[in-house]
């Protein structure tokens, strides 16, 4: 069995790291080049960066604060916002990402999935889907729609479907952003994460919601995620990396050791 991982999410405006909840209320609280350095001397076993107005700006990415970050720390590093084209995704990886993470352009254009699979290979390709919850349709069986810009564009398209079709393509792993969940701290949308890990045999993160250490075991276990997102739990000091580890292994969860 593979360990399970914990990754933090660092999103950025304008250089500075913010926080938001339900995507809006969106407050800066610090340095994100600090906060990454901090997160990776605690033993963080992985890093996602987005960029979270570089899509509905229309802009490409900030490859300073990329590099910035990119600098500091030494484990697995994932960098999305404004990835348009493969030469957008070259520039990160050049700026020291080992992933890109695609999101609105890849709903867009499907294609960029495979193309970027093939320029860089599978593993450094992290299809981001940012869901909401909504009435059953036809077009949306499941119940849960992808929506793109940051939560501003409803997209009529079936979140369960996308992820298939994402992993058709070449995607290495998904991250399963619940719009319902994201910042409440109240816990991850399990229905949603168990869904989509059951669909696809390509690693699942889940992400929105995390609060408490017993949501990850949630997740990881009755959602059927591989990793689990989390963001205020470190950003306001609230748990650390090696508590949270703990408390999962106390629980039987295989998780990677701390050093």
């Amino acid at each position: 069995m593979l360990s399970k991982r914990i990754i933090s999410c660092l999103d950025v405006r304008d250089g500075k790291l913010v926080k938001s909840i339900k995507f809006v209320n969106t407050v800066d609280i610090g340095n994100p080049t600090v906060q990454a350095l901090k997160y990776y001397q605690y033993g963080l076993d992985e890093l996602v960066f987005y960029d979270i107005t570089a899509s509905s700006e229309n802009r490409n990415i900030m490859l300073d604060v990329v590099n910035q970050v990119a600098e500091q720390i030494f484990i697995p590093f994932s960098v999305g916002g404004g990835l348009r084209t493969v030469e957008d995704c070259a520039q990160v990886l050049r700026a020291g990402a080992e992933k890109i993470n695609i999101n609105s352009a890849a709903v867009k254009r499907p294609g960029l999935i495979s193309e970027a699979a093939k320029a860089f290979g599978s593993q450094a390709v992290v299809l981001s889907m940012d869901v909401l919850r909504v009435k059953p349709a036809p077009q949306i069986p499941s119940g849960y729609e992808i929506i793109i810009n940051g939560g501003r564009n409803p997209m009529g398209m079936d979140a369960i479907t996308w992820a298939q079709r994402g992993e058709e393509l070449g995607a290495g792993e998904l991250v399963v952003n619940s719009i319902d969940a994201d910042g409440t701290k109240a816990g991850y949308e399990l229905k949603l994460t168990r869904q989509i890990a059951e669909a696809v045999r390509i690693p699942v993160i889940a992400s929105g919601g995390g609060g408490v250490p017993e949501h990850l075991y949630d997740v990881l276990t009755e959602g059927k995620a591989d990793a689990a997102l989390i963001a205020s739990m470190l950003h306001y000091d609230e748990y650390s990396v090696a508590e949270i580890k703990q408390y999962l292994a106390s629980r039987g969860i295989k998780i990677r050791e701390t050093y």
